[in-house]
């Protein structure tokens, strides 16, 4: 960061008044927590005996001889709650409690924060209200009654799209509005500054364990590091622990929808333009007038029309390259995993394992090859029985 806040031009806080001084408090209170011997401690104690961290990096022996890839999946799907998302719901849960709060509240799109932000809501006894797009809710009914079993209260959002964009604008109009005790939990590494250095910080467990055990098994680093990219969480956490390594390459993977060339994608990397979304300068779907257009994937969690604005920086600075895989592709990548790995992914994960093909026709012969695994696919199965 060139200044607090921004990744070069990227980033900031473009907020109202009322939320100027509760993101400072925010800032400051984990500036404090993360150089707290205490709060890592316990952050490290929950990440391992609830969450069940490390996660295994898994050789996929059978799609590395197809594609004559060494692939190796970081089995994040392994992880309680069934996805990367608790890695960040837990940080910052345990940061609510030390600011006091009584209240979580939270948005989600393909509802695995949402259960992930239940779960650990639950676990410390706290009030928890989860916004949810009315579409999502249907599509993702599975969640929605895991989220309810778990005690929070989901509150369906009607307005626009009715995804993951407008559910996140309705748990900031609720944060302006109760800021004294509640804490809201941002799901991404989106939004205003501090969320996303801080959802940067918590998730990049996921690189750092990879280093380490790329290393272990096969004596260097890989060649390529994929995951798929909606905020940008999962990618972010497993490509930041290797930013200076610059032979690593990185490759996030955007939902091309029905086509780039059609008004139904959410590929904001590849063909979005600088904008401001939810408090933060980044790259954004908009129309010539600049109002925010309507996304488009089969996968929720990728359904979001901006990125988080460390990854707009990587795309400027070269660091990174971002692609795009159609709705038909992901569902072929679904399929491929699961019949030939035995692993059933998320959909947003199937755009990484989908791009594989792709870069199998690209790079060397037996490069090696890290993808994120980011979730498991339960909470797809109506949607890919209906498809496929």
């Amino acid at each position: 960061m060139n200044k607090k806040g921004y990744f070069g031009e990227f980033g900031g806080s473009f907020v109202p008044e009322t939320l100027v001084a509760c993101l400072k408090e925010l800032d400051a209170e984990y500036s404090k927590a993360r150089r707290s011997t205490a709060f890592r401690k316990e952050l490290s104690y929950y990440l391992s005996d609830f969450a069940g961290r490390p996660t295994p990096l898994y050789f996929a022996s059978n799609i590395s001889r197809i594609l004559k890839l060494k692939v190796y999946l970081k089995r994040e799907d392994l992880l309680h709650t069934g996805a990367h998302k608790i890695n960040n719901t837990l940080g910052q849960v345990i940061l609510a409690k030390r600011m006091g709060k009584k209240r979580i509240i939270a948005e989600t799109g393909a509802g695995q924060h949402g259960v992930a932000t239940a779960t650990v809501a639950a676990l410390f006894g706290l009030t928890c209200d989860i916004y949810m797009g009315q579409e999502d809710i249907v599509r993702q009914r599975l969640n929605v009654f895991r989220m309810q079993l778990l005690g929070a209260n989901v509150i369906p959002v009607k307005n626009g799209s009715q995804t993951l964009k407008d559910a996140m604008t309705e748990a900031l109009r609720d944060w302006v509005t109760n800021v004294r005790d509640t804490y809201y939990i941002i799901g991404s590494v989106a939004g205003p500054h501090p969320y996303p250095v801080m959802v940067r910080d918590f998730q990049a467990v996921i690189g750092e364990e990879t280093k380490k055990e790329i290393v272990k098994i096969t004596k260097r680093l890989p060649d390529y590091l994929v995951a798929c990219v909606g905020g940008g969480s999962n990618a972010m956490g497993l490509f930041h622990p290797f930013f200076k390594y610059k032979k690593v390459k990185f490759i996030g993977v955007e939902a091309a929808g029905l086509g780039i060339g059609s008004k139904y994608h959410s590929a904001t990397l590849v063909a979005g333009k600088l904008g401001v979304l939810h408090g933060s300068k980044s790259t954004v779907l908009q129309d010539k007038y600049g109002q925010i257009k309507i996304a488009h994937s089969v996968a929720a969690g990728l359904d979001y029309p901006g990125v988080g604005p460390e990854h707009s920086f990587y795309k400027k600075i070269k660091r990174a390259q971002y692609v795009a895989v159609t709705d038909n592709e992901a569902l072929e990548g679904f399929k491929f995993l699961s019949e030939k790995e035995g692993i059933i992914p998320a959909l947003e994960t199937a755009h990484a394992i989908a791009y594989l093909k792709k870069l199998s026709k690209k790079a060397k012969k037996n490069s090696l090859v890290v993808l994120c695994l980011s979730g498991r696919g339960d909470k797809d199965m109506d949607i890919v029985y209906k498809r496929i």
